[in-house]
């Protein structure tokens, strides 16, 4: 399954609220606290059983998705490096010692609607961890000779990626679908802007200020804690920092009204690599649409499929066969994708699956495999929820995506509501051929054959 289950909150005051106890049948039964402050910072506790430990998130609400301006795509990313540079106070030696003594686990990532940050260490060292982290998101520090060089290490970061087929066919496929909307480019950015960042010193220190700002922020911290302490915490040392008032504005993307197709020749040897994508939603607890999606590429792509089963079992054509799209801010993509084992039966996948997209149009789905499916998916989630940082890990896509404490009881509620009906209806309303992506990556024929 590709989607992620996770978790986000809202909060409406300044007072701190205190969730309680969710009802029994609840998929997300942990008590929630959260707050919060005047300057638009939130604060989320979940009270989960992990004696002596905590982890501790800061979660900003900028991703790729926010780079509207051309030739600056890449900024969200590079500063998740950046982020690990230092302060005035601490600076990078000086971080990495005091995680070090603290036997603390740290790292970042960047997604097309976010960026986070993440510590997991023992709840007797909350408030250094508070200390560190309020210093580097308010008083990050750093010249252009600092800067460069990260730009640097982001552009052989992304040689590095690209040295992957797989990466090549996504960046194609991407740039084809979208014409306006950031989601256009990958979340490392587009090459050429990459190669040029190290010219854009001001811009970066510009970008942050923008960004690194409280009313884009919220800290999420799960385990064991008193919720009292951490809030008076947080509050000490996060307080003065100021709210911004830039307002990002994103360009929609415009109806895709006619299929795209795109292929890519790859100078090494491959096999073929085919990529399928078709418009989707955005996330939202509105409908089941996005729910009915998921549980569409499970019963129709996934290793329990018909599908699955004839292609990578029996004849063995294909490597592998996967379908899902992601939880987004704005419309997204459903994609399929698959690596054809046997080349020369790459026209024979290729019509395979859009004949199986055609008859999720019709057929009708098993009441009994659907039940099935959607238990096995539940039961999936709740057994990877058996720590706190797998908790936080969850919880922080939601923070960012939607703002609602309660939001992952609201997706499982959406998923209990699929019928076979349902499922036939989302495909007949997504996967058409009008909004229909097709990309395909082949090795160069001067390589073919030699792999």
């Amino acid at each position: 399954m590709w989607r992620t289950f996770l978790v986000a909150m809202t909060l409406a005051s300044q007072a701190s609220l205190t969730a309680g106890a969710p009802s029994n049948d609840a998929v997300f039964p942990y008590p929630i606290d959260q707050k919060e402050f005047p300057n638009g910072l939130r604060l989320v506790g979940v009270h989960f059983d992990s004696p002596g430990l905590v982890s501790y998130y800061t979660i900003v609400r900028v991703g790729s998705r926010h780079e509207v301006e051309p030739g600056h795509s890449g900024f969200a990313h590079f500063f998740e490096h950046m982020m690990f540079r230092g302060t005035e106070r601490y600076d990078e030696e000086q971080y990495n010692d005091v995680l070090t003594s603290i036997g603390a686990d740290s790292n970042a990532n960047t997604s097309f609607d976010r960026t986070r940050y993440h510590i997991l260490a023992s709840s007797s060292a909350l408030p250094k961890i508070v200390e560190i982290e309020s210093d580097r998101f308010q008083h990050l520090q750093y010249n252009e000779e600092q800067f460069q060089k990260e730009a640097g290490a982001v552009l052989g970061e992304y040689n590095k990626n690209a040295s992957s087929p797989l990466t090549a066919l996504q960046v194609k496929l991407y740039e084809t679908a979208f014409q306006v909307h950031p989601y256009r480019h990958l979340v490392i950015g587009f090459l050429e802007d990459i190669q040029a960042m190290p010219t854009m010193y001001d811009y970066s220190l510009s970008f942050f200020d923008r960004f690194y700002r409280p009313e884009y922020t919220t800290i999420l911290v799960v385990g064991d804690f008193d919720w009292e302490e951490l809030s008076r915490l947080v509050e000490e040392a996060y307080g003065d920092w100021k709210r911004g008032s830039y307002t990002v504005q994103i360009p929609s993307e415009p109806p895709q009204t006619e299929p795209k197709e795109v292929s890519v020749e790859w100078p090494s040897p491959t096999l073929p690599y085919l990529m399928f994508a078709y418009r989707a939603p955005a996330f939202n607890t509105e409908n089941a649409e996005i729910p009915t999606l998921d549980i569409l590429s499970q019963m129709a792509f996934g290793e329990t499929s018909p599908l699955h089963r004839e292609l990578v079992i029996e004849k063995q054509w294909v490597d592998f066969i996967g379908a899902g799209a992601f939880d987004q801010a704005d419309p997204t993509l459903y994609t399929i994708l698959t690596r054809v084992r046997q080349t020369d039966k790459l026209g024979e996948v290729r019509a395979a699956i859009l004949d199986q997209v055609e008859r999720l149009h019709r057929e009708p789905f098993d009441e009994g495999r659907l039940a099935a499916t959607k238990s096995h998916m539940k039961y999936q989630f709740l057994m990877g929820m058996d720590n706190a940082d797998a908790v936080a890990n969850s919880l922080s896509h939601y923070l960012a995506l939607t703002g609602d404490p309660q939001t992952i009881n609201r997706v499982y509620e959406l998923y209990d509501a699929v019928t076979p009906e349902a499922l036939n209806a989302v495909a007949r309303k997504y996967l058409t051929v009008e909004t229909r992506t097709i990309a395909t990556l082949e090795p160069a024929a001067s390589t073919a054959g030699k792999e």
